[in-house]
């Protein structure tokens, strides 16, 4: 049964360890606390076999529905794999509006082909990070509804732009 806000239950994003997003799912159901691990599934291939293989959404990110008590809180920082709580300050973590947390699940639950996109904004500092073009460090713009990839060569006041997926950028 889900908690509502309502009931002084909030969600919040929390930080786990490298690779430790199931065991940490895991560990907070066992302690009776509501946690959520967007995932997607992926066909991974190797030299001898396909498989379909599920993958966290948010490499290294859970959410938990707690109340913004200190003791729910000290209760989810214990569960060995959790890092921290994401939030401006470490000992005030943001809460999750319901409504993001609800179309999350809807998305996931879904079958869609979800594609993780990074959080990026126009105009914004990137390096490719694989391909041909990779550790180039550039632009981001949107154009015709595409992204965009620009280097500009300041001494000639020029620059050149090529089509990218904005899951192979990073913000620099």
């Amino acid at each position: 049964m889900e908690q509502t806000e309502s009931s002084g239950h909030k969600w919040f994003a929390i930080y786990v360890k490298s690779r430790h997003e199931f065991q940490a799912l895991e560990r907070l159901n066992l302690k009776g606390i509501e946690a959520f691990l967007p995932t997607v599934e992926r066909l991974r291939k190797w030299k001898d076999r396909k498989k379909m293989v599920t993958f966290p959404l948010f490499p290294g990110y859970l959410f938990v529905h707690i109340s913004k008590s200190v003791n729910d809180i000290l209760s989810v920082l214990k569960v060995n794999g959790v890092v921290r709580f994401i939030g401006k300050e470490q000992s005030n973590p943001d809460s999750i509006p319901d409504e993001q947390i609800m179309s999350l699940k809807r998305l996931v639950e879904s079958k869609e082909t979800l594609d993780p996109y990074p959080y990026l904004k126009e105009g914004q500092a990137v390096r490719i990070r694989r391909g041909a073009l990779s550790g180039v460090e550039g632009i981001l713009i949107e154009k015709l509804g595409q992204h965009m990839f620009v280097l500009s060569v300041d001494i000639l006041r020029q620059g050149v732009a090529v089509k990218v997926d904005a899951s192979d950028v990073d913000k620099i």
